[in-house]
């Protein structure tokens, strides 16, 4: 798949997420497959630029691969000046949020509560793509609400509008993520324009990811929370669509090794104190459902991170030995 000049290597994306696509797990992620990994969104308001958290996702320094950042707003003027700020910071590509369905973002007309509005959605699109020389991508849902899906209408203004390529959630805002994604308007969307168009919602499983390719047609997936505490599904579904077979589970020493290091990471990131509190929700994710009550009751009590790390190497040594 193509975005402007960029020719990814497979057809595997990590999909925007606050508080998780933090650098630390973009790599993690990149790493173990995945051709591009977008950053956590962030506020076209230039007034909340100069804090900690914004701070935080606008570094670049050490990252690895295409560097594709996710801005969000409703007023076409800040967010053009938003998407020429993150070029001037390293962005090498600018996605526009229209898809998240959160009401803190929500309520302030932006995310997918845009897509209520496609003269607006026109506005921002037009003003971004002319402010920056950069590839710009747009993330958007199915529609408003199940009774008025217009994610075909909305595809058509970002390709008139000169969108390099459009991730569609197979959920409309209203659903949130409750349910299950649908896949019929984004195959309608893939019929209905020629730019590059990425599917995303629910895809946790190489067949899945197999499934969706096929029957929606589109370039390419975007993977969010299936790689929740499982970075490594980026090189299971590339196997498995190279080769139709699916890889061995992964072997503990292994499993062992990301989760301290994306621990080190964290604290790297963040400092200790931060770095803690993140990592409480990364080390449960990792583990399976049987396991994570008692390790999450444990791991989120510990206050230092020499105790976050130890308790995760205890409970590999106790997994080998028994």
């Amino acid at each position: 798949m193509q975005i402007g000049p960029y020719q990814l290597k497979n057809q595997l994306i990590v999909a925007p997420m606050a508080g998780v696509t933090d650098q630390a797990f973009r790599n993690l992620c990149l790493r173990y497959g995945a051709a591009l990994a977008v950053s956590e969104m962030l506020s076209s308001n230039p007034e909340v630029w100069d804090t900690d958290k914004s701070r935080q996702r606008m570094t670049h320094s050490g990252e690895e691969g295409i560097r594709s950042v996710q801005i969000a707003g409703a007023d076409p003027d800040l967010m053009a000046q938003a998407a020429l700020f993150n070029v001037e910071q390293g962005a090498h590509i600018i996605d526009i949020n229209m898809g998240c369905p959160a009401k803190k973002v929500n309520k302030k007309l932006a995310g997918s509560a845009l897509m209520q509005n496609p003269p607006l959605v026109k506005e921002i699109l037009q003003a971004v793509v002319a402010a920056v020389k950069v590839p710009v991508t747009l993330k958007i849902r199915t529609g408003w609400e199940p009774e008025h899906k217009n994610g075909v209408q909305i595809a058509q203004i970002a390709e008139d509008c000169g969108i390099a390529s459009l991730a569609v959630h197979g959920r409309t805002r209203q659903c949130m993520y409750r349910g299950n994604a649908e896949y019929d308007t984004i195959k309608a969307i893939k019929q209905n324009v020629s730019i590059p168009v990425v599917a995303n919602g629910d895809i946790d499983s190489p067949e899945k990811a197999r499934f969706v390719l096929e029957y929606t047609g589109v370039d390419a997936l975007m993977i969010g929370r299936g790689a929740q505490g499982r970075p490594w599904i980026f090189r299971e579904i590339q196997h498995y669509l190279e080769t139709g077979n699916k890889l061995a589970p992964i072997e503990v020493a292994e499993q062992r090794q990301v989760m301290l290091e994306h621990l080190t990471k964290l604290y790297d990131l963040y400092g200790e104190y931060k770095g803690i509190r993140f990592a409480r929700k990364h080390m449960g994710w990792y583990l399976d459902q049987e396991v994570q009550r008692q390790f999450r009751a444990d791991f989120n009590r510990l206050e230092t991170a020499a105790e976050q790390y130890s308790l995760v190497e205890c409970y590999f040594d106790e997994l080998v030995q028994n």
